[in-house]
């Protein structure tokens, strides 16, 4: 594939809900442009995007596939976004990416839940959006069903351009509002035809001179020298309708429509034309906002002539290949052996083999120019560094990503593959910022957090597939801890006689409640009943101890002890010996200042359409929970709820929320304090978590 120029490059990203032909649609691009000899099917596992082993036994999109068409005078890189929430990491980095958002809705199944992530997606990343209904030749479609839907849900921006002729439920037709022109398909190619007549219109739910009248308005809008030839009653040329459907995209004011059948690629050819006059290109929106060294703020236009700088979007890990990091060049150009600054760690790094990609197909490049998009092989960098010149050191502010709140504790099947588990998740936290590996030292587990549960058998999966180790998941233990209610003195005394010398110690201590966290020693012994040089003994002995409760060997917070009184043998007392009697008389005193566990109580704030408010509430209360307060969100038509739960009624709460709000749903989750466990639990816990005496 030649070089272009940035003015000839359109970035595409396409996104939506799952299942609304996103990958489908990609492949009918692909072919229709001659990009591909065949067309994949999903069902057949022969796609260029969804082209892993993930992918191809799930039959959806798992991770973001770059590919390349040609159209015209442009060359097209797509994006083939996953549309499966637990993948919505994989989404930000496609749309991020891209300098224009296409987003697919089923004509049969119309705007869901990923259709409104999509374009909220994008909006908040300033990338003009155009929606493609897809799947019209299937018999339960309703284009107009559809488009009324789009304009109730999105507003006066959505602005048909391709529209459907429907008699007796097939499509007959299809009408370009902007040419004022119809074509019908004839062996898979497009031939011109009359326009429906009005009786046809009537039939079809919408008015073909209605629609090109809104088109009209719609384009108005862009331009006052347009709008007022608009009501001074003049017919707008098809260049006045084109450029103004193009600068009301990059302004945001205009979210064209579309339609194709990615089956039998009628209005794919139309699609592709609308690609060539109305999407942006990088030259057009690619402007960055970057910042120097000495931290100002500088514009960094998509300049060829420019010092450059790139910004690593995605990462791959690849065991055989290595790492493979997708670059987009936002000015200068991008050359192999050409050494560079990581602006984000301060190194100089080592450009080394540049590829763009088909799917999984590799094709060698010489350069990248600004707006394009490319493939480092092996290069030191991760996701969201900035790569650029000396000459002109520059960072950009990296991409924000949904928090992991799907935990699941984690541990190797076969015995000595821990080490194996850290090295593979290290490789898959590079490529994955949405998952998180750590250690949770209250637990001694270590805890995955993954998006939901799909996206943890992604990962579970590529552990296996990839890097050969297999683990095993479960519900993470809760930490729970326990503590006294009342203050006691109590005496721990070590006697020991087996011959020669014997082991002695005797200690009285007072256990009383108190507020920190760690145990709290002091002594106050009179007259050397104790010698000084075994309060550090005592001391030890206690620190030991108190890691294990007297309840459910949970470990013990909030315990002073006070080392009062005691004895000794100058013979027979040893450390060891007062080490023993000071955990002989910590067990007797836990015993008698009447224990309690307790349970980390979380801080939680979950964001919920405002239907399922009532829903949530009574959730809350099943899983024990205290709301603290209701506030109207940013995002209209969303409540935030504040709430305090105990962490222990939460392993499912991500998966809940998921079902309830139909994937709208988002919360963050903070462990804030521990409370008394209620007495009707206690047996329960002691008895999953006893310990011998």
């Amino acid at each position: 594939m030649k070089k272009y120029d940035s003015t000839k490059i359109k970035n595409i990203a396409i996104a939506g809900q799952a299942g609304s032909g996103k990958t489908s649609l990609t492949e009918a691009l692909l072919y229709k442009s001659g990009a591909t000899d065949r067309l994949g099917k999903i069902t057949d596992g022969n796609t260029v995007s969804d082209y892993t082993p993930d992918e191809i036994k799930r039959k959806c999109s798992v991770y973001t596939s770059l590919s390349s068409l040609e159209t015209g005078e442009f060359k097209v890189n797509l994006l083939d976004t996953p549309g499966m929430f637990d993948y919505e990491g994989e989404a930000v980095e496609g749309i991020a990416a891209s300098g224009c958002v296409l987003i697919t809705v089923s004509g049969k199944s119309g705007v869901r839940v990923g259709t409104h992530k999509a374009y909220d997606l994008a909006k908040k990343m300033g990338k003009p959006t155009m929606f493609v209904v897809t799947k019209l030749d299937d018999d339960n479609a309703n284009f107009n069903n559809v488009l009324t839907q789009l304009k109730a849900e999105f507003g006066p921006t959505v602005c048909p351009v391709v529209v459907p002729v429907i008699a007796d439920r097939k499509i007959v037709s299809y009408v370009n509002l902007i040419e004022m022109k119809a074509y019908k398909y004839e062996d898979g190619k497009a031939v011109e035809t009359d326009m429906p007549t009005a009786e046809v219109s009537e039939k079809m739910g919408y008015r073909i001179d209605g629609l090109i009248e809104a088109v009209s308005e719609a384009v108005a809008e862009t331009d006052e020298a347009l709008f007022e030839k608009f009501f001074s009653g003049e017919a707008f040329t098809q260049k006045e309708l084109t450029d103004g459907i193009h600068s009301g995209m990059n302004s945001g004011i205009i979210t064209p429509v579309t339609c194709v059948s990615s089956t039998d690629l009628s209005g794919v050819d139309m699609l592709l034309k609308e690609i060539d006059l109305l999407l942006p290109p990088p030259s057009e929106k690619d402007a960055m906002i970057g910042e120097t060294v000495d931290g100002e703020a500088v514009e960094v236009a998509c300049v060829e002539s420019d010092p450059m700088s790139a910004f690593v979007f995605k990462t791959v890990a690849d065991p055989f290949v290595g790492k493979m990091s997708y670059i987009k060049v936002f000015s200068g150009k991008l050359t192999p052996n050409k050494e560079v600054v990581n602006a984000t760690t301060g190194s100089t790094e080592k450009v080394g083999k540049l590829v763009t990609l088909q799917g999984k197909k590799q094709i060698d490049v010489a350069e990248a120019g600004c707006g394009d998009i490319v493939v480092a092989m092996k290069m030191n960098v991760n996701t969201n560094d900035t790569i650029c010149d000396s000459a002109r050191v520059v960072k950009f502010a990296p991409m924000t990503f949904p928090k992991p709140c799907y935990k699941m504790a984690v541990r190797a099947k076969k015995q000595g593959d821990e080490s194996k588990i850290s090295a593979a998740m290290t490789r898959l936290m590079e490529e994955d910022l949405t998952i998180d590996y750590k250690l949770d030292p209250s637990t001694n587990e270590m805890i995955l957090s993954t998006l939901g549960g799909l996206h943890l058998d992604s990962v579970v999966g590529r552990l296996a597939g990839t890097f050969g180790v297999e683990v095993e998941t479960s519900v993470p233990k809760i930490s729970y801890r326990e503590t006294i209610r009342k203050k006691v003195k109590v005496q721990g005394r070590h006697k020991k006689q087996s011959g020669g010398h014997g082991q002695y110690g005797d200690v009285w201590i007072e256990f009383e409640p108190c507020v920190s966290d760690d145990l709290i020693f002091e002594e106050k012994v009179f007259g050397g009943a104790v010698p000084k040089n075994f309060f550090p003994a005592v001391e030890k002995g206690l620190q030991e101890s108190v890691k294990k409760g007297v309840l459910a060997g949970f470990p013990v917070v909030g315990l002073k002890a006070i080392l009062v009184d005691g004895s000794y043998h100058p013979v027979d007392s040893s450390e060891m010996a007062f080490k023993m009697a000071a955990s002989i008389a910590y067990k007797e005193g836990m015993r008698q200042a009447e224990p309690v566990l307790l349970e980390p109580i979380g801080s939680l704030s979950v964001f919920v359409p405002d239907d399922n408010t009532g829903d949530m509430m009574g959730e809350l209360n099943k899983r024990r929970g205290r709301v603290l307060g209701m506030n109207p969100a940013e995002k209209k038509g969303m409540t935030e709820i504040v709430a305090e739960v105990p962490m222990a009624e939460m392993a499912d709460f991500t998966l809940l929320l998921r079902q309830m709000t139909q994937g709208q749903g988002v919360f963050t989750f903070e462990k804030a304090r521990y409370e008394p466990l209620p007495a009707n639990l206690v047996a329960d816990v002691i008895a999953k978590n006893a310990v011998a005496d």
